[in-house]
């Protein structure tokens, strides 16, 4: 019985992550060095060629940041509604890529917020999906080097968009816009290698319940509001990279 057992806690691991995870991988690296490629060169774009304020500048992308961070409470939960993990992440994905030419064509600073916005969202909307897909997808004995690879690969792309924003700025003789353009294409192979690269599992078991609910909220005990007031202070000092 005890030889059973041990055997039973020794759970095989897979030479080699699913393709699913690399696809994955290699999306959120695409879709990082395009946003990131952005990112790097909004402050310079607003300010300098839009004439906004630093005031406006920060505006923009606090609404952006908190988009995103309320987007993905509701997204995970939704995930688990419809049991399809592929279909979000794509919506999110997709959704993020179309942003992408508006800020090269953008004449004011409201599109640009617009597009900062909807940008957001998508980011909101895929990362638990996502994240579920590469659990659903990878046996418990390698979920880590799972998604560890996954975040690898994400944080590659998001120190590649800033360099090869430097390097296009130089190519092209500080043409703002024409870099931007760029953007557009690392976004719409994300896309494509999500969309054509990524299998997705039987769909999981549905989840009915919703989030969050009143009740729950009033339940929380002052502890638990004071740690949040803390944490919030905090957060304060993390300033967006745009104020860099």
């Amino acid at each position: 019985m005890n030889a059973d057992k041990t055997q039973r806690l020794r759970l095989p691991k897979s030479p080699h992550l699913p393709k699913t995870v690399w696809a994955l991988g290699f999306t959120s690296l695409f879709m990082d060095i395009s946003s990131e490629l952005i990112h790097g060169l909004l402050p310079l774009f607003l300010m300098v060629s839009l004439g906004a304020s630093a005031a406006v500048l920060g505006l923009v992308e606090g609404i952006a940041e908190a988009t995103a961070s309320i987007t993905r409470v509701f997204s995970g939960w939704l995930s688990d509604r419809l049991g399809r993990r592929k279909a979000l992440a794509v919506a999110g994905y997709g959704l993020a890529a179309i942003t992408k030419p508006l800020f090269p064509i953008a004449s004011s600073v409201w599109l640009v917020a617009v597009a900062r916005f909807l940008d957001r969202i998508g980011k909101g909307i895929r990362g638990a999906p996502r994240d579920a897909l590469v659990a659903d997808v990878t046996d418990p004995a390698n979920r880590g080097a799972a998604f560890g690879l996954r975040q690898s690969l994400d944080t590659v792309g998001a120190t590649v968009g800033p360099v090869l924003a430097i390097g296009l700025m130089l190519a092209f003789n500080d043409d703002i816009r024409t870099v931007l353009w760029f953007a557009v294409i690392p976004a719409a192979i994300a896309v494509a290698i999500l969309v054509f690269g990524v299998k997705e599992p039987p769909p999981t078991a549905k989840q009915e319940r919703v989030p969050i609910k009143a009740a729950e909220i009033a339940r929380l005990g002052r502890f638990y509001w004071l740690v949040v007031g803390a944490g919030t202070v905090f957060t304060l000092a993390r300033f967006s990279e745009a104020s860099w």
